[in-house]
């Protein structure tokens, strides 16, 4: 009987001990421990993947974050959501392969804005961030390093001249081409901050305590001769059971967000509780109780609000149709008649340019031209005629005028004299009747 207590007791304190040290892991911030990277083979459910110089290859069971080829490029992994529990532990599977002098960088992160802040960035490329890294890397010449980097948020890593130096915890990772995937598990909880690579301890610390509500990430990046990084699992746990029953997504600062547009009388709304603290019945009760009033009280507040919108959108359009004119419907009507009546006016407009003949109008038109042109055709000659008759009188009179010049000129002085005055009253009125022909008005077209 005793050796039987003995081994009841010895089972019971064991089952005791499993369910104190439970580890529940968080879906939304989990992917591959079931052997399954993504559902539909295009995403990776509450995860982000993205990169640079090329686009991260989703496969079955493993991300590709780098390729074997090209060099010189980048890839990411972020959670969406943030860690909503203080204490923690990630695992995460990985590996690399590449030439035999290949080269590159792997960093998991936990830091506060995500890859809003860090991107595909490595620890020598990013700027200011807030949180921790752990970077894989060929640093020492020893086949490989895992380093651990702290931030506040006041150092730019991009521009510090040592990066290396701010390492505060490192051990020896002989990590390329060994075919089989690394595990690095990263724990924080009330003991303080450890790293394991395969099992085996890397390093750790008590001095070290990470908040919650930052963000995990994977980043990769290659230089010209490069090392493909795969990922083939990241499994986030806590020893808290409340992680199974509430979603990553429902953290406080969201929560807070919400309430920020609550109805204007709407009740408060009740506190999320632990589930593990409520045990008795008539807790329960009092809980289920409480949270049922005040989803009634919520609802009863909506169907207020729902009243009162609908009676300002009937005073709206009330005061809408009270300040159309009176008159409208006749207004309508008197514009809708005088439309009908310019368009039964351009009708007929239009009947009468297609119904009429222009034939007799273009016959009178033509007879008048033809009329112009004889006209022309008889005086014209008469003018020519007329202009002719005169230039013939100044001719006779000019040789008139020198007979008697020189009958009667004295000497030849004077009768020079004479010819050059005649010659030049003659060029005059020469001069004079073309200006007064040319001026004269036209009678042809």
């Amino acid at each position: 009987m005793r050796s039987i207590s003995s081994t009841g007791l010895a089972v019971a304190g064991a089952l005791f001990s499993a369910v104190a040290t439970a580890q529940y892991v968080i879906k939304d911030l989990s992917f591959g421990q079931d052997g399954q990277i993504s559902p539909n083979g295009r995403a990776i459910p509450s995860w982000h993947v993205s990169g640079e110089g090329h686009t991260p290859q989703l496969l079955s069971d493993r991300v590709i974050l780098t390729p074997p080829m090209p060099g010189s490029t980048r890839g990411a992994l972020w959670a969406d959501y943030g860690m909503p529990q203080q204490y923690w532990t990630a695992e995460l599977s990985f590996r690399a392969s590449g030439q035999e002098r290949g080269s590159g960088n792997f960093q998991m992160w936990y830091v506060q804005e995500g890859r809003n802040a860090i991107g595909a960035n490595s620890v020598y490329t990013v700027g200011q961030f807030d949180g921790l890294v752990l970077t894989v890397d060929q640093y020492g010449g020893k086949g490989g390093m895992l380093r651990g980097f702290l931030n506040d948020g006041s150092t730019s890593y991009k521009d510090h001249h040592s990066v290396d130096g701010l390492a505060f915890g490192h051990c020896d990772f002989n990590y390329r081409n060994l075919g089989a995937y690394s595990r690095i598990r990263v724990t924080n909880d009330a003991h303080g901050f450890s790293v394991t690579i395969d099992d085996q301890p890397c390093f750790s610390t008590n001095e070290i305590n990470l908040p919650s509500g930052y963000h995990f990430g994977v980043t990769a990046a290659t230089a010209d001769n490069p090392d493909s990084f795969e990922v083939s699992k990241f499994v986030t746990s806590t020893t808290s059971a409340i992680s199974r029953d509430e979603p990553v997504r429902n953290q406080p600062r969201h929560q807070e967000h919400t309430q920020e547009h609550h109805l204007p009388n709407a009740p408060e709304q009740v506190a999320d509780a632990d589930p593990s603290t409520v045990r008795r019945q008539e807790e329960q009760f009092a809980d289920l109780h409480n949270r049922l009033q005040a989803l009634s009280h919520q609802i009863n507040e909506m169907f207020g609000e729902f009243e009162k919108l609908g009676r300002t959108v009937s005073e709206k359009h009330n005061d809408i149709i009270g300040k159309l004119p009176a008159s409208s419907d006749s207004s309508i009507s008197a514009l809708s008649r005088r439309l009908e009546n310019i368009e039964r006016g351009m009708e007929r407009i239009q009947k009468d340019v297609e119904g009429k003949d222009y034939q007799q109008h273009f016959s009178n038109l033509q007879q008048a031209v033809e009329g112009v042109r004889g006209g022309l055709h008889e005086n014209l000659p008469e003018q020519l005629k007329t202009s002719k008759s005169a230039s013939l009188l100044y001719c006779n009179l000019h040789t008139d005028y020198l007979s008697v010049v020189t009958g009667s000129a004295p000497r030849w002085g004077m009768f020079v004299f004479v010819i050059v005055a005649v010659q030049v009253m003659v060029l005059g009125a020469y001069l004079v009747y073309k200006r007064r022909r040319d001026n004269a008005p036209k009678k042809f077209l």
